[in-house]
């Protein structure tokens, strides 16, 4: 190609004859170029059908044709004579039945393609959020929000149970502390006797009132591997990333694959985290003397927890803010009487702290009992453990000899009479 700068039409006044000169910019190539002009008289006709420019024939005056002389140098036929051998043909082409099943029905990557959802309890979680995402086409906070509501309206029923169970325990509360009474001083005096006959009248006495400890942690321990499977899913999300969740947040937290740079969520998780152990968790109203201790330990969980949740990813910090939102919600509605004895929940009876057989102690004071009755169990356990090796002991080695003379021994007949005798 020919890098033509422009076009000049002249005229000679003495010999009229026309020329079209081009002026030809210099490209910088390995063969060197040489051209001229070659001119022709009115009559020449051929040159003039030969000629045409932007789809118009030259007016019959005189055309000019410009040559280009390529040299015939070494590089100049090196250059012409090979040709480059055509791109080969990728043989692992996609699919179009692959390409189309990557992409969402709202034209986003699906999870599948991103490495995310299977049937593992996190696979699970990450499927039913993009099915409410591309399903329902709400926005990914939308979609933690139904989703957290779903999973606490279906363990509801356990919240039931625990809270009936609950109620029940608080209204027996004095007779369960006499006979814990009774089997704490038992074993500090180290009468393990008295302490396992008690230990039986409290759990005959818990029978006949059917009252269970256990149900109490019904709710903790349903939510635990639920909780783990939306942190760990949320978090997946956030780090892939899942590009729609960079705008799937709501007001200052818009950007739901990073942390909050206001640290307001932070806050609000550890707020209504504190609230909801102060007005009274889920499962039960920890108002007994052995519930102290782990209202304590609840109490400082908010305060502990805040320096980690400040790098957690807004999704993560949006299902927690949720969840606590949902349990005050909860707490404050089973307190309503009518909706108490719709679910057939005990009215909870208010105990004086004077009337109680134990007395609310404070923290200092509940520490060191804590400690000297785990320091008392410890040394019964370690008492019962020489018993059961001392009886082995005796079952198998050999004996001890605990008299002073051998009864395997032949006795001297009674019928003898000793010389001295005599």
């Amino acid at each position: 190609m020919l890098s033509l700068a422009g076009k000049v039409l002249t005229r000679s006044a003495i010999g009229g004859r026309s020329c079209l000169i081009q002026e030809v910019a210099k490209v910088a190539g390995a063969s060197s170029r040489n051209y001229h002009i070659a001119c022709g008289n009115r009559n020449d006709r051929p040159i003039e059908n030969a000629l045409k420019l932007q789809n118009r024939f030259v007016t019959p005056i005189t055309a000019a044709v410009l040559v280009r002389n390529i040299s015939t140098d070494e590089v100049g036929r090196s250059a012409l004579d090979t040709i480059p051998e055509p791109p080969p043909i990728p043989s692992a082409a996609p699919e179009i039945s692959d390409l189309v099943s990557s992409v969402a029905a709202n034209g986003e990557p699906t999870f599948a393609s991103l490495g995310l959802g299977g049937w593992t309890p996190v696979g699970i979680v990450q499927n039913c959020m993009e099915f409410l995402h591309v399903g329902c086409d709400l926005p990914w906070w939308g979609v933690i929000a139904i989703g957290t509501i779903c999973v606490r309206l279906v363990l509801f029923p356990l919240v039931i149970a625990s809270q009936r169970n609950a109620a029940k325990m608080n209204n027996h509360m004095p007779q369960m502390q006499v006979l814990q009474m009774k089997m704490t001083e038992a074993r500090q005096a180290g009468n393990s006797i008295d302490s396992a006959r008690y230990a039986q009248e409290m759990v005959a006495f818990m029978k006949e009132k059917n009252l269970n400890p256990l149900k109490n942690m019904l709710v903790p321990l349903a939510q635990a591997p639920i909780f783990i499977s939306f942190f760990m899913g949320l978090r997946q999300m956030a780090n892939t990333p899942v590009e729609s969740m960079r705008e799937g947040g709501l007001f200052w937290f818009t950007d739901l694959t990073v942390c909050d740079q206001f640290y307001a969520l932070p806050i609000i998780t550890s707020i209504t985290m504190f609230l909801t152990i102060e007005l009274g968790t889920d499962s039960a109203r920890m108002s007994a003397q052995n519930m102290q201790m782990v209202r304590y330990v609840l109490r400082a969980m908010p305060l502990f927890i805040f320096p980690f949740t400040i790098n957690f990813p807004g999704a993560i910090l949006c299902y927690w803010a949720c969840s606590n939102f949902f349990s005050l919600l909860q707490v404050g509605f089973l307190r309503i009487p009518k909706v108490r004895d719709y679910f057939k929940i005990e009215r909870l009876v208010t105990h004086k702290p004077e009337t109680l057989p134990i007395k609310k102690k404070k923290f200092t004071e509940g520490m060191k009992d804590s400690w000297t009755n785990m320091k008392i169990t410890r040394e019964l356990e370690e008492r019962a453990r020489i018993d059961e090796i001392t009886f082995q002991k005796a079952g198998k080695g050999p004996l001890v000899k605990t008299y002073k003379y051998d009864p395997t021994a032949p006795r001297p007949s009674s019928n003898t009479i000793s010389a001295k005798k005599r």
